[in-house]
């Protein structure tokens, strides 16, 4: 098998593992910094190692048009191409089923995009979906599915879930590369009922790995940690479990206390790039006046470079002065925070003392509200 999975300890349902893939093993609850385009935004491939980052993800639709799989076939695959060569999981384009309903037409057959770059057509069928994978050669691809809002009808949510499965099945038989996992989506809102109904039939084709999709895509916080509990279960007990594009450290470590293994999210980057910082004891808002002066780091006992190197006063200064550093340094600081995070995590697993971690890092957070300057 091109991954492999083991478990090595359990906390109540929280999981601790490893995930063996073709590019290294990624131990597991695992956070995985998003490089849509080929890039995590703004960071270098060094700096997320330095990070600790141990595997990152690519994007199908993005990388499809711009530009387009085949060149990257022919320059040796996304690794290659992008300089990383630890594990790479691609997303399927499902997603932008959900974040481009106005550009796209859905079909039994798949989906047709107007791209949003030149608006152009974009055909993404199942089998696509799996050869623009494969072109990337990435170690872990991911079925199409199409992914509803949580304000979807009933109709349309049962719609979405038919349509996945078929669609994976479709995946299944296209995929092709021993060296490259194919990983199955689970679809159905906050159905439980769908969810259960989507989750048994796409056990029986027996992915590697699993993921649930359909979240933080219109639900409320609260939903969805209601719902984990029920849905995290419905998937294989010795498979890899992930939750597609979640990544509020509450939403993580209710995920992980519902057994889930892998989390992705563009927030470090995307807030690293609007000033604000993840912090241990919550967020801070580098524009805030409040820091003008503050000669402190982000977080003192942080290892990241950007806090062995700079102040909260400094920070301050480079977005005040619109200057392209300050959106860097904060991002490789809000990824490492992510990944310091899971590697705690992973600690309290193993020492049996999850709840305990999860219970305390939940009442030290705050939130930077100071005025801005």
């Amino acid at each position: 098998m091109a991954v492999r999975f083991t478990i090595d300890a359990c906390d109540g349902s929280a999981r601790l593992g490893r995930l063996q893939t073709p590019h290294g093993v990624a131990p597991t609850p695992i956070f995985m910094p998003v490089g849509t385009r080929a890039t995590v935004k703004g960071v270098t491939p060094d700096q997320l190692r330095s990070a600790g980052a141990q595997i990152i993800l690519g994007n199908t639709y993005h990388l499809a048009l711009r530009p387009r799989d085949e060149i990257i076939r022919d320059l040796g695959g996304l690794h290659r191409f992008m300089a990383w060569d630890g594990p790479i999981l691609t997303d399927s384009g499902g997603y932008q089923v959900f974040s481009l309903s106005g550009l796209r037409r859905v079909s039994d057959e798949g989906v047709v995009f107007r791209s949003h770059v030149d608006g152009q057509r974009l055909e993404l069928t199942p089998e696509r979906a799996v050869q623009i994978q494969e072109n990337l050669g990435s170690d872990i691809a991911m079925c199409l599915d199409e992914c509803p809002t949580t304000e979807a009808s009933p109709e349309i949510l049962r719609d979405a879930v038919r349509r996945s499965i078929l669609w994976a099945r479709r995946c299944r038989d296209a995929h092709r590369r021993t060296d490259q996992a194919l990983f199955g989506i689970v679809q159905g809102g906050l159905d439980l009922d769908l969810r259960r109904h989507c989750a048994e039939d796409l056990a029986a084709f027996d992915f590697p790995g699993y993921a649930l999709g359909g979240f933080s895509v219109g639900e409320s916080p609260d939903q969805m940690h209601q719902a984990l509990p029920d849905c995290a279960p419905m998937l294989p007990a010795n498979k890899p479990r992930y939750l597609m594009g979640v990544g509020r450290p509450e939403d993580i470590l209710a995920a992980v206390a519902a057994g889930i293994d892998m989390f992705d999210c563009v927030l470090p980057t995307r807030n690293g790039r609007n000033a604000s910082a993840f912090t241990m004891t919550g967020s801070l808002r580098l524009r805030n006046a409040r820091h003008r002066g503050d000669p402190t780091p982000l977080e003192a006992d942080c290892p990241c470079y950007t806090c062995r190197n700079f102040s909260r006063a400094y920070l301050h200064h480079l977005f005040q002065v619109d200057e392209m550093l300050g959106p860097t340094l904060l991002s490789i600081h809000n990824i490492a925070f992510y990944l310091r995070l899971t590697a705690e995590i992973r600690a309290a697993i193993l020492e049996k003392q999850f709840d305990n971690y999860r219970a305390s890092f939940l009442s030290k957070q705050q939130f930077d509200r100071s005025r801005k300057s």
